[in-house]
């Protein structure tokens, strides 16, 4: 990556007006620089709030967003050199997640992993030693980053999330084992462990949290599935012993677009004008049911026998954020998802739309009963739910795995290289 400028030049272009606003004795002036090559790089927003005095502070739509509304903004992508993702903390990121097919990318087609890989290479690692030798130094790195925030709100923001293989999703005691590796790899307090949220491993999120590892859970299709998720969530906190569960927490990843690009092409097969009526709506109406699920879940007497031991609860994050379909609003799986004590976690494309024209208003449960509606609507037409589910819980874990295993062929031909030059 040392190759390649991580900033293009500002382009008065992509300047805006940010949603906030300022006094009348303050102007707003905001500057967006964007990576030449956006897939490999980070994006980067400056605003200053500049006063009267002449001093500025830099704010951002992300700062409102957590500040009003209680929703923290985190950055889906991980890339060398992990620096970069210190003007996004400055304007607001709280958080960051990866996953195999964003070290697929940031591996693949850097030239920032070239030194470390040679000597673990030279030093006799296998390739997937190699692999996590690379990974786990770019989860170090992003966790010394966001430590002050992990700090300041006592463990509540600030963590950074790094998936076990994608090979091992239909495996309960290898994922277990694999995690408290992982755990132990990294060795931050602020690092998340990604468990998909496959049937295998509902029983191995509550192994994991028990033994007071803090866990993201990923790939959650459906809101059968998503409470299976709390469950595991609560029993690992029930079986873990602990006097003081304050330490282990956990978020449920929520995937969002992908549910519209699957029920929309079912949607286009019916074909009818109710059908049609329906397209882009199934993945905000099943989300916003999944809020209604963690705030009853998250209350009574069960759950607050754990608070009493100092449990948090298990945040909802909204994954796959990012608008598949151009013909709809690019702030579409955002803008409707703001609710206190979530997480929106958000790919360079939608962070750049939020930033620029996105709304900081409490939206998660304002149209409940249009959800319920929508959801029920989609039933009445033949879409099963559970079939939705287990499909895209299939696809992303097969996608998942691609990247894993495509990097790690790419990466045995590079060390192989590595092995002839030296001979």
């Amino acid at each position: 990556m040392a190759a390649i400028s991580m900033f293009s030049t500002p382009n008065p272009a992509v300047s805006f007006v940010s949603p906030f606003k300022p006094r009348s004795s303050f102007s707003l002036k905001c500057f967006s620089f964007t990576n030449s090559q956006p897939s490999k790089g980070f994006l980067v927003v400056r605003c200053s709030l500049a006063d009267g005095n002449g001093s500025s502070v830099k704010r951002t739509t992300l700062h409102d967003l957590y500040e009003r509304e209680g929703q923290s903004p985190w950055y889906d992508n991980l890339y060398r050199p992990v620096t970069d993702l210190l003007p996004l903390i400055e304007n607001g990121v709280r958080g960051v997640t990866s996953n195999p097919a964003i070290f697929q990318k940031a591996i693949s087609s850097s030239n920032a992993y070239n030194d470390q890989f040679r000597e673990l290479v030279q030093s006799g690692k296998d390739i997937k030693r190699v692999y996590w030798g690379l990974v786990v130094k770019d989860i170090q790195d992003a966790c010394k980053l966001f430590e002050p925030i992990y700090d300041q709100t006592d463990g509540g923001d600030g963590y950074v999330s790094v998936e076990v293989s994608p090979r091992i999703a239909d495996d309960t005691k290898v994922t277990i084992e694999a995690a408290k590796k992982l755990h132990r790899m990294v060795n931050r307090p602020n690092v998340y462990i990604k468990i998909p949220a496959t049937a295998p491993c509902i029983p191995s999120i509550k192994e994991v949290i028990a033994k007071g590892i803090s866990v993201n859970v990923t790939l959650i299709f459906s809101l059968a599935r998503y409470k299976a998720v709390i469950d595991a969530y609560m029993d690992g906190l029930e079986a873990s012993g602990l006097s003081d569960l304050s330490r282990v927490t956990s978020v449920a990843s929520f995937f969002v677009s992908r549910v519209d690009t699957l029920i929309d092409k079912m949607l286009e097969k019916i074909g009818t004008p109710e059908a049609l009526d329906l397209r882009g709506k199934a993945a905000v109406a099943q989300a916003t049911l999944a809020y209604q699920l963690y705030q009853k879940k998250f209350s009574g007497p069960r759950w607050e026998a754990l608070v009493k031991k100092g449990a948090k609860k298990q945040r909802l994050l909204w994954a796959s954020t990012s608008v598949k379909n151009p013909a709809y609003p690019d702030t579409l799986y955002v803008d409707p998802l703001i609710g206190p004590d979530t997480i929106s976690t958000m790919p360079d494309q939608a962070l750049q739309a939020f930033i620029e024209h996105g709304t900081v208003s409490r939206t998660i449960d304002t149209n409940v009963s249009e959800a319920e509606g929508i959801y029920s609507s989609l039933e009445k037409l033949g879409i099963e739910w559970a079939y939705i589910g287990t499909q895209l819980e299939d696809e992303g874990v097969e996608s998942f795995t691609k990247s894993f295993d495509s990097l790690l062929d790419a990466l045995e031909e590079k060390a192989n290289s590595i092995k002839m030059h030296s001979l």
